[in-house]
């Protein structure tokens, strides 16, 4: 990297890192992505799932790289809710963002303030809210459960319900998590799947539902990818 070029990330950098300035991207991003959902014609596999726990507590995990038309989604169905996002620059921005969709914010992540989020988020469960959350961020690996959702169930009693679209116009960012950016008029296909309950009575429930828990996600996320025309991403190998 150049001078030049380091010079210019650190000044954009500092400008995103002003409140107003993360307010005015974040509402130039809403707008686009309001455009692009309406341009699209949209399928929604069991919609009733999500309408179901509009004043209901319930986990929602969709996968990191898959987020973009969600939230439009789940505020043309009228589910508001949480979203769990990290305490970073960009993180901070993306909670902006998400609260033009009607999705309120708990701060903190597996890897920062784990007890902290989890402490909120349960809070956020016990008052009969949704909680969304993306089991392989902030920073991955791609497509790989972490163990936030699963102690969110076993320790509220909470189904978790997980969610997932794909497009046929579209673009994929070539970003540890394969971001998918949707283009105009094409389809978007969304999938939710039926809720599953921790069991505590299985001793192995973590590891078991992990296990089923992304195994599912992985092949609704591939099935819809095949349906709309989209290379298949595969999973990225688990941190040692």
């Amino acid at each position: 990297m150049s001078h030049n070029e380091s010079f210019q990330k650190r000044f954009f950098n500092r400008l995103k890192s002003y409140g107003f300035i993360q307010w005015i991207i974040a509402g130039i991003a809403y707008i686009a992505i309001k455009l692009i959902y309406w341009s699209n014609k949209k399928e929604i596999r069991r919609g009733d799932i999500l309408v179901r726990f509009r004043k209901k507590p319930a986990i929602f995990v969709l996968w990191h790289g898959r987020t973009m038309m969600l939230s439009p989604m789940i505020q043309s169905l009228r589910v508001g809710g949480y979203v769990v996002a990290s305490k970073h620059m960009d993180g901070r921005m993306m909670a902006k963002l998400q609260r033009m969709f009607g999705l309120r914010t708990v701060y903190g992540s597996t890897h920062q303030g784990a007890m902290d989020v989890l402490r909120k988020g349960l809070r956020v469960l016990k008052d009969g809210h949704v909680l969304c959350i993306t089991p392989d961020g902030p920073k991955g690996p791609r497509m790989r459960l972490s163990d936030g959702c699963l102690y969110f169930a076993k320790m509220s009693g909470a189904p978790i319900v997980p969610v997932c679209y794909s497009a046929t116009k579209s673009k994929i960012w070539k970003k540890w998590d394969r971001f998918m950016i949707t283009k105009p008029f094409g389809k978007v296909i969304c999938s939710v799947g039926e809720p599953i309950y921790f069991n505590k009575n299985n001793p192995n429930e973590m590891n078991d539902l992990r296990k089923k828990l992304e195994g599912f996600m992985v092949r609704q996320q591939q099935e819809l990818d095949r349906e709309t025309g989209v290379p298949i991403i595969e999973q990225e190998p688990r941190k040692k």
